[in-house]
């Protein structure tokens, strides 16, 4: 029954409303002839009712906005009242044609519709009303009842275009309403879009990240504890090399976490040149990486390729190292339109990598985002991982 509205809105319409019963009625009786309803009220009982009417009438322009139901009826109310009284229409009508654009504009659906046959229906109930009020006073002759039914008819004409005029309007302004409606929710829509989508990306790189080199620092640990009581040489090599994967790991996560602040710069974007260090970080996990690349790419690839190819092998070599005996088989295949990738490791009894598990789920995303394909999961006593990443797609 009630809208929200603001209350600067809800007291400018009560202003307004209060403006329009202030100039319309003086105008009624400058313009109007009080003296058309004798026949049914004395001259003094014909004032009071057209300002009780134009109150009533103003009365429900000035909630139309708050509720458009309750304004309609409340109108009629008023329109009904002025008809029973043989009161002519006035200047106070005007009222009518604002609370018919607030149904379309601000009605539900079914106000909408109440709004427009009530213009309709009232035009023409205007037009007959006014027919049988002029008939009463000029139906002494039949030229003058034929003037009288003519007039009528155009009154009838013209009270129907303006109450249609204003509903059309209010339905136009609702229009422009919704559409505004929608492209806010569609702007709104596409924002949170792009934040999901900027959240995945820093979730997925800094997986790559912090999961590749406390993989790295782990082993090493673990080798260095294991080492320090025989071979003391060992563990001073291990510490250097989880200092230095530490450092590395450390400055990537702040290119992340200035990104995700700031909204600017870009994050860690390693080429196939770092692949050699990748490698040796795996080997010095103590896992010992058996590569191939056949055939050699191309001349240079498109970068976001090599980043694609570099944190889909970061994270198969990093499962290899959690999850792997020792030792993984490494294959590229640059081919003219795409680049395949085949990481291969024999699995430990004690841990199986989950093949639905943040990492391989980034993988996935990165091949997707290429127009490529990957497939992860265990074969026989292996796991495999399998990318296809078109070189085409990433060069548009």
């Amino acid at each position: 029954m009630f809208r929200p509205v603001s209350r600067t809105w809800l007291i400018l319409d009560i202003i307004g409303a209060v403006f329009g019963l202030a100039v319309t009625t003086p105008l009624t009786f400058v313009t109007g002839d009080t003296g058309l309803s004798k026949w049914i009220l004395s001259a003094p009982a014909a004032v009071t009712v057209y300002v009780l009417v134009a109150i009533i009438l103003w009365g429900a322009a000035a909630i139309c906005r708050l509720s458009p139901a309750l304004a309609i009826g409340i109108a009629w109310v008023g329109a009904a009242l002025q008809m029973a009284a043989g009161l002519p229409p006035a200047a106070y009508d005007l009222a009518i044609l604002v609370v018919l654009f607030a149904t379309a504009a601000w009605g539900t659906t079914r106000v909408l519709w109440i709004g427009g046959i009530s213009a309709l229906g009232g035009g023409v109930l205007g037009g007959i009303y006014f027919a049988v009020v002029w008939s009463g006073e000029l139906g002494t002759d039949p030229a003058a009842a034929m003037r009288a039914a003519m007039l009528a008819g155009l009154m009838a004409t013209v009270f129907v275009l303006a109450m249609v005029m204003s509903w059309g309007t209010g339905l136009l302004w609702r229009v422009v309403l919704n559409g505004r409606a929608t492209q806010m929710a569609r702007a709104q829509a596409e924002l949170l879009a792009a934040e999901e989508q900027e959240r995945v990306r820093i979730a997925r790189d800094m997986h790559d990240i912090v999961a590749h080199s406390l993989a790295v620092v782990i082993a090493q640990a673990d080798g260095a504890r294991y080492a320090a009581t025989v071979k003391p040489e060992a563990a001073t090599e291990a510490l250097g090399t989880i200092a230095q994967i530490a450092r590395g790991a450390l400055s990537d996560v702040r290119l992340l976490l200035t990104q995700l602040r700031h909204r600017q710069g870009d994050g860690p974007q390693p080429t196939l040149a770092d692949l050699e260090t990748l490698f040796a970080q795996v080997r010095q996990a103590g896992v010992e990486p058996r590569i191939t690349v056949d055939p050699m790419p191309p001349g240079e690839p498109p970068g976001a390729i090599q980043l694609a190819v570099y944190r889909i092998l970061q994270e198969a070599l990093t499962n290899a190292i959690r999850h792997g005996d020792g030792a993984v088989d490494v294959h590229l295949a640059w081919l003219p339109d795409r680049v395949e990738v085949h990481v291969a490791n024999g699995m430990s009894a004690a841990s199986v990598p989950n093949p639905g598990g943040h990492g391989v789920i980034g993988m996935r995303e990165r091949a997707q985002l290429m127009g490529g394909t990957l497939q992860a999961g265990q074969e026989g006593e292996r796991f495999v991982v399998r990318a296809t990443l078109p070189i085409a797609g990433a060069q548009a």
